[in-house]
């Protein structure tokens, strides 16, 4: 599916796991063709993230309300300002409140960390890389959040790359075995595949070198210092892509980018972010 038929299925889902059989609040309280207006408002300083996702959500619920962007996804936001204002009947504004404030919510913080990261590499060719250390059926978006604070996102799930790691490299018998089982799968069932081995020493590089060119693109460097990745990346050269992982965090992530390795991941982008704070607020008689 395209990025935007999985948006779709998410907000589906999200809204049939949050509404259920009604929003009985509402339709208890509020009549069915009463119309209003309310904007999200920005009570801590960060990156935006989710105003599409914002857009997308109150479109699906009711496709002719109004919603009006006064920021957008990636510009830095202060306390204080406004993100959209969004005209529709006011089942509609209730109904997709939570939904929308858990997706921005969220998706700002990764956004604001993952900038965080991304300034500590400026100066440097290494790029950033987020992992699959996401939360079950919303990956979707924390990866987007990724991408909008300047990360790169890595493989989406299982499907769309192989990876050795070493798990698959010890029950395949050794990485020589893997990784030419795996050309092999890709040879015979999924041209075009890219290969990634995870190693974990550099008598691991020196094989993936002598036996995996041409099959394998990344070579990935676990728990390496960084010390040992610039060996690593001394003996791999131009022939791979390289990739650090394992341990990498604010305080040290110069120090990887100085050996000149192509990309380094961290898993904290997603699992260690912290949500922000905003909030969706009536506009009673003009007044935000």
């Amino acid at each position: 599916m395209s990025y935007d038929q999985q948006l779709v299925h998410l907000i589906d889902e999200a809204l049939k796991e949050d509404i259920g059989d009604g929003d009985h609040s509402t339709l208890s309280s509020i009549p069915r063709d009463a119309q209003g207006t309310a904007v999200l408002k920005i009570k801590e300083d960060g990156l935006l993230a989710g105003v599409e996702v914002a857009r997308q959500v109150f479109h699906y619920i009711q496709p002719d309300s109004v919603f009006t962007a006064f920021k957008k996804d990636g510009e830095r936001m202060a306390v204080g300002e406004k993100a959209f204002e969004v005209h529709a009947l006011v089942h509609t504004i209730l109904s997709a409140e939570r939904l929308v404030l858990n997706c921005m919510q969220r998706m700002s913080g990764i956004a604001t960390l993952t900038a965080t990261y991304t300034d500590k590499l400026k100066g440097f060719r290494t790029g950033l890389l987020d992992t699959r250390k996401t939360t079950p059926n919303f990956r979707l978006l924390e990866k987007e959040a990724v991408r909008i604070g300047g990360g790169v996102n890595h493989r989406i799930g299982l499907y769309d790359m192989i990876m050795l790691k070493d798990n698959h490299i010890d029950y395949a018998g050794g990485i020589v075995e893997a990784i030419s089982k795996a050309a092999e799968y890709v040879r015979d069932v999924r041209p075009g595949l890219k290969i990634e081995v995870e190693t974990r020493s550099i008598d691991d590089v020196k094989k993936v070198i002598s036996m995996g060119k041409g099959k394998v693109f990344r070579i990935m460097l676990d728990n390496f210092s960084p010390e040992l990745v610039a060996e690593a990346v001394a003996l791999i050269g131009d022939d791979f892509e390289t990739e650090a992982s394992g341990g990498i965090n604010l305080e040290n992530i110069r120090d990887y980018a100085a050996t000149g390795v192509t990309y380094v991941s961290v898993g904290a982008l997603i699992h260690q972010a912290r949500s922000l704070d905003l909030s969706l607020k009536a506009v009673i008689n003009s007044k935000a």
